[in-house]
Protein backbone atom coordinates (compact mmCIF):
# COMPACT_ATOMS: atom_id res chain seq x y z
CA UNK A 1 0.00 0.00 0.00
CA UNK A 2 1.03 3.74 -1.13
CA UNK A 3 1.61 5.53 2.00
CA UNK A 4 0.65 9.52 1.69
CA UNK A 5 3.45 10.69 2.90
CA UNK A 6 2.67 14.16 1.81
CA UNK A 7 -0.84 13.84 3.21
CA UNK A 8 -1.65 14.96 -0.20
CA UNK A 9 -4.78 13.07 -0.16
CA UNK A 10 -6.44 15.14 2.94
CA UNK A 11 -4.66 18.88 1.55
CA UNK A 12 -7.19 17.55 -1.70
CA UNK A 13 -10.25 16.57 0.25
CA UNK A 14 -9.98 19.81 2.28
CA UNK A 15 -9.54 22.01 -0.59
CA UNK A 16 -12.46 20.34 -2.60
CA UNK A 17 -13.90 20.93 0.70
CA UNK A 18 -13.68 24.71 0.84
CA UNK A 19 -14.41 25.01 -2.73
CA UNK A 20 -18.10 23.32 -2.43
CA UNK A 21 -18.69 25.99 0.74
CA UNK A 22 -17.55 28.62 -1.05
CA UNK A 23 -19.66 27.56 -4.21
CA UNK A 24 -22.63 27.18 -2.48
CA UNK A 25 -22.32 29.80 -0.44
CA UNK A 26 -22.19 31.72 -3.67
CA UNK A 27 -25.11 30.17 -5.50
CA UNK A 28 -27.67 30.44 -1.91
CA UNK A 29 -27.30 34.27 -2.16
CA UNK A 30 -30.20 35.68 -3.26
CA UNK A 31 -29.12 39.26 -4.52
CA UNK A 32 -33.05 40.31 -4.80
CA UNK A 33 -33.29 41.14 -1.15
CA UNK A 34 -31.33 43.87 0.74
CA UNK A 35 -31.04 41.26 3.66
CA UNK A 36 -29.30 38.39 2.92
CA UNK A 37 -30.78 35.12 4.90
CA UNK A 38 -27.98 32.79 5.35
CA UNK A 39 -29.40 28.76 5.08
CA UNK A 40 -27.33 26.99 6.72
CA UNK A 41 -25.66 23.96 4.72
CA UNK A 42 -25.14 20.49 5.47
CA UNK A 43 -22.18 19.00 4.22
CA UNK A 44 -21.57 15.66 4.37
CA UNK A 45 -18.03 14.68 3.62
CA UNK A 46 -15.90 11.53 4.37
CA UNK A 47 -12.40 11.90 5.93
CA UNK A 48 -9.84 9.31 4.33
CA UNK A 49 -7.27 8.47 6.61
CA UNK A 50 -3.34 6.90 6.27
CA UNK A 51 -4.72 3.95 6.72
CA UNK A 52 -6.76 3.81 4.14
CA UNK A 53 -10.06 4.14 6.41
CA UNK A 54 -12.94 5.98 5.62
CA UNK A 55 -14.11 7.96 8.95
CA UNK A 56 -17.53 10.09 8.17
CA UNK A 57 -17.29 13.95 8.82
CA UNK A 58 -19.89 14.98 11.84
CA UNK A 59 -22.58 15.93 10.86
CA UNK A 60 -23.63 19.16 12.19
CA UNK A 61 -27.52 19.68 13.39
CA UNK A 62 -29.24 23.35 13.73
CA UNK A 63 -29.82 23.69 17.57
CA UNK A 64 -32.98 23.34 18.54
CA UNK A 65 -35.00 26.50 19.53
CA UNK A 66 -34.47 27.37 23.21
CA UNK A 67 -38.50 27.11 24.66
CA UNK A 68 -39.66 30.88 25.19
CA UNK A 69 -39.78 31.85 28.26
CA UNK A 70 -43.05 32.31 30.13
CA UNK A 71 -44.57 35.59 30.84
CA UNK A 72 -43.94 36.52 34.48
CA UNK A 73 -47.34 36.87 36.43
CA UNK A 74 -47.06 40.31 38.30
CA UNK A 75 -50.00 40.56 40.85
CA UNK A 76 -51.24 44.06 40.57
CA UNK A 77 -50.89 45.81 43.90
CA UNK A 78 -54.25 46.75 45.56
CA UNK A 79 -55.94 50.20 44.69
CA UNK A 80 -57.06 51.75 48.12
CA UNK A 81 -60.27 53.72 46.76
CA UNK A 82 -60.52 57.11 47.26
CA UNK A 83 -63.82 57.82 49.36
CA UNK A 84 -64.37 60.75 47.64
CA UNK A 85 -64.23 59.26 44.56
CA UNK A 86 -66.86 56.64 45.94
CA UNK A 87 -68.39 59.02 47.79
CA UNK A 88 -69.06 60.91 43.97
CA UNK A 89 -70.39 57.31 42.56
CA UNK A 90 -72.70 56.71 45.11
CA UNK A 91 -73.99 59.88 44.63
CA UNK A 92 -74.22 59.84 41.05
CA UNK A 93 -75.77 56.37 41.54
CA UNK A 94 -78.82 57.74 44.17
CA UNK A 95 -79.32 60.51 41.68
CA UNK A 96 -80.00 58.26 38.75
CA UNK A 97 -82.17 56.19 41.59
CA UNK A 98 -83.71 58.93 43.11
CA UNK A 99 -84.74 60.64 38.82
CA UNK A 100 -85.57 56.99 38.06
CA UNK A 101 -87.95 56.62 40.83
CA UNK A 102 -88.95 60.52 40.30
CA UNK A 103 -89.82 59.48 36.25
CA UNK A 104 -92.01 56.47 37.40
CA UNK A 105 -93.93 58.70 39.88
CA UNK A 106 -94.03 60.75 37.04
CA UNK A 107 -95.70 58.70 34.79
CA UNK A 108 -97.54 56.55 37.22
CA UNK A 109 -99.47 60.38 38.21
CA UNK A 110 -99.81 60.81 34.48
CA UNK A 111 -101.05 57.63 34.12
CA UNK A 112 -103.79 57.97 37.32
CA UNK A 113 -104.43 61.82 35.95
CA UNK A 114 -105.36 60.32 32.64
CA UNK A 115 -107.50 57.46 34.38
CA UNK A 116 -109.22 59.89 36.75
CA UNK A 117 -110.08 62.57 33.92
CA UNK A 118 -111.97 59.29 32.03
CA UNK A 119 -113.85 57.76 35.01
CA UNK A 120 -114.91 61.84 34.97
CA UNK A 121 -115.94 62.58 31.00
CA UNK A 122 -117.82 59.01 31.60
CA UNK A 123 -119.51 60.03 34.89
CA UNK A 124 -120.16 63.44 33.69
CA UNK A 125 -121.53 62.08 30.07
CA UNK A 126 -123.90 59.53 32.36
CA UNK A 127 -124.93 62.64 34.44
CA UNK A 128 -125.65 64.30 31.12
CA UNK A 129 -128.09 61.66 29.72
CA UNK A 130 -129.76 61.27 32.60
CA UNK A 131 -130.19 64.98 32.78
CA UNK A 132 -131.69 64.80 28.97
CA UNK A 133 -133.33 62.05 30.18
CA UNK A 134 -135.09 63.86 32.93
CA UNK A 135 -135.49 67.10 31.07
CA UNK A 136 -137.15 65.36 28.34
CA UNK A 137 -139.63 63.37 30.69
CA UNK A 138 -140.12 67.23 32.38
CA UNK A 139 -141.22 68.63 28.83
CA UNK A 140 -143.40 65.57 28.27
CA UNK A 141 -145.06 66.32 32.01
CA UNK A 142 -145.26 70.11 31.31
CA UNK A 143 -146.42 69.82 27.56
CA UNK A 144 -149.36 67.00 29.26
CA UNK A 145 -150.05 69.26 32.48
CA UNK A 146 -150.20 71.87 29.71
CA UNK A 147 -152.94 69.98 27.54
CA UNK A 148 -154.74 68.93 30.95
CA UNK A 149 -155.17 72.69 31.98
CA UNK A 150 -156.24 74.00 28.62
CA UNK A 151 -158.64 71.45 28.93
CA UNK A 152 -159.34 72.30 31.82
CA UNK A 153 -159.38 75.96 31.00
CA UNK A 154 -161.79 75.15 28.07
CA UNK A 155 -164.17 73.44 30.09
CA UNK A 156 -164.16 76.00 33.29
CA UNK A 157 -164.49 78.57 30.42
CA UNK A 158 -167.65 76.79 28.43
CA UNK A 159 -169.36 76.04 31.87
CA UNK A 160 -168.52 80.17 33.20
CA UNK A 161 -169.86 81.16 29.54
CA UNK A 162 -172.80 78.50 29.95
CA UNK A 163 -173.35 80.17 33.42
CA UNK A 164 -172.68 84.09 32.49
CA UNK A 165 -175.48 83.31 29.61
CA UNK A 166 -178.07 81.74 32.08
CA UNK A 167 -177.42 84.26 34.75
CA UNK A 168 -177.70 87.20 32.15
CA UNK A 169 -180.71 85.76 30.79
CA UNK A 170 -182.60 85.47 34.30
CA UNK A 171 -181.09 89.25 35.34
CA UNK A 172 -182.66 90.40 32.08
CA UNK A 173 -185.43 88.61 32.71
CA UNK A 174 -185.51 90.01 36.20
CA UNK A 175 -184.96 93.68 35.34
CA UNK A 176 -188.23 94.74 35.43
CA UNK A 177 -188.70 92.72 38.36
CA UNK A 178 -190.11 94.03 41.69
CA UNK A 179 -186.85 93.23 43.17
CA UNK A 180 -184.59 94.92 40.61
CA UNK A 181 -186.56 98.43 41.18
CA UNK A 182 -186.28 97.96 45.04
CA UNK A 183 -182.80 97.23 44.37
CA UNK A 184 -182.78 100.32 42.47
CA UNK A 185 -184.54 102.49 44.80
CA UNK A 186 -182.83 101.68 47.39
CA UNK A 187 -179.09 102.59 46.21
CA UNK A 188 -180.71 106.09 44.90
CA UNK A 189 -182.47 106.72 48.74
CA UNK A 190 -178.80 106.57 49.82
CA UNK A 191 -177.39 108.48 47.64
CA UNK A 192 -180.18 111.03 48.03
CA UNK A 193 -179.37 111.14 52.32
CA UNK A 194 -175.84 111.54 51.47
CA UNK A 195 -176.51 114.31 48.29
CA UNK A 196 -175.76 118.30 49.80
CA UNK A 197 -178.43 120.29 47.49
CA UNK A 198 -176.36 122.85 45.76
CA UNK A 199 -178.74 126.49 45.31
CA UNK A 200 -178.46 125.98 41.97
CA UNK A 201 -180.47 122.65 41.47
CA UNK A 202 -183.29 122.87 39.82
CA UNK A 203 -186.33 121.24 40.37
CA UNK A 204 -186.91 118.90 37.63
CA UNK A 205 -183.23 117.77 38.58
CA UNK A 206 -182.23 114.66 36.05
CA UNK A 207 -179.06 112.89 36.21
CA UNK A 208 -177.85 109.49 34.75
CA UNK A 209 -174.78 108.18 36.96
CA UNK A 210 -172.23 105.42 36.33
CA UNK A 211 -171.02 103.36 39.00
CA UNK A 212 -168.69 100.90 39.28
CA UNK A 213 -168.72 98.88 42.56
CA UNK A 214 -167.11 95.72 44.36
CA UNK A 215 -169.55 92.50 45.37
CA UNK A 216 -169.06 93.67 49.01
CA UNK A 217 -171.01 97.54 47.76
CA UNK A 218 -167.81 99.25 47.56
CA UNK A 219 -167.71 101.89 45.27
CA UNK A 220 -164.40 102.07 42.97
CA UNK A 221 -165.81 104.48 40.56
CA UNK A 222 -168.18 107.17 39.96
CA UNK A 223 -169.04 109.10 36.54
CA UNK A 224 -172.04 111.58 35.79
CA UNK A 225 -172.74 111.20 32.37
CA UNK A 226 -175.78 113.27 31.19
CA UNK A 227 -177.74 116.10 33.40
CA UNK A 228 -179.38 118.86 33.18
CA UNK A 229 -177.46 120.98 36.49
CA UNK A 230 -175.05 122.79 36.31
CA UNK A 231 -171.01 121.36 37.57
CA UNK A 232 -171.80 122.19 41.17
CA UNK A 233 -174.64 120.03 40.97
CA UNK A 234 -172.78 117.32 38.93
CA UNK A 235 -169.66 117.56 41.20
CA UNK A 236 -172.26 117.33 44.21
CA UNK A 237 -173.84 114.08 43.07
CA UNK A 238 -170.45 112.19 42.88
CA UNK A 239 -169.60 113.17 46.02
CA UNK A 240 -172.95 111.91 47.25
CA UNK A 241 -172.63 108.93 45.81
CA UNK A 242 -169.17 108.22 47.24
CA UNK A 243 -170.55 108.91 50.47
CA UNK A 244 -172.95 106.44 50.02
CA UNK A 245 -170.27 103.53 49.42
CA UNK A 246 -170.99 101.00 50.56
CA UNK A 247 -174.05 100.65 48.38
CA UNK A 248 -177.22 98.27 49.00
CA UNK A 249 -177.01 95.08 47.68
CA UNK A 250 -180.02 92.96 45.90
CA UNK A 251 -181.77 90.54 47.95
CA UNK A 252 -181.01 88.13 44.71
CA UNK A 253 -177.56 87.98 44.12
CA UNK A 254 -178.12 87.58 39.97
CA UNK A 255 -179.33 90.88 40.47
CA UNK A 256 -175.52 92.25 41.55
CA UNK A 257 -173.78 94.38 38.79
CA UNK A 258 -170.14 95.05 39.30
CA UNK A 259 -171.02 98.04 36.80
CA UNK A 260 -174.23 99.94 36.20
CA UNK A 261 -176.20 102.74 35.81
CA UNK A 262 -179.24 104.20 37.29
CA UNK A 263 -181.33 107.51 37.23
CA UNK A 264 -180.62 110.62 39.68
CA UNK A 265 -183.59 112.36 40.64
CA UNK A 266 -185.40 114.71 43.40
CA UNK A 267 -188.94 114.84 42.06
CA UNK A 268 -189.75 111.05 43.09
Amino acid sequence: MVRDTYNVIPMTLALLLHVIVFGSLFVAFDWSRQTPRVIPLAITATLITETGAVVPPPVEREPEPLPAPEPEVVEPEPIEPDPAEQARLQAEEQKRLDDQRAEEQRLQRIEDEKAEAERKAAEEAELERKRRELEEQRQRDIEMQREENRREEDRLLQEAQAAAVEEEAERLEMMGSNEMLAYQAAIQQKVIRNWIRPATAPDDLECFVAVQQLPNGEVTRVQVRQCNGDDVVVRSIEAAVRKASPLPLPSNPILFLRDFEFRFTIQD
